[in-house]
């Protein structure tokens, strides 16, 4: 009796491990760096929309 040929099952889940995880996927799976971008953003803005703020106070006389 032929042994079975498991040759075509094995590549199969070979190219499973080849793929590429899509870039927005690998953002949200790492919890550290969805932190650092929840505080770096709002910091950033705030900072930017305080020097706005401050550049449109009229200069006294």
């Amino acid at each position: 009796m032929a042994e079975p040929n498991n040759t075509q099952q094995h590549d199969d889940s070979e190219a499973g491990d080849d793929e590429r995880i899509p870039p927005m996927q690998a953002i949200i799976d790492n919890p550290f760096l969805l932190l650092f971008i929840g505080v770096a953003v709002p910091a950033v803005f705030y900072t930017i929309w305080g020097i706005m703020e401050i550049a449109a106070i009229p200069i006294a006389k």
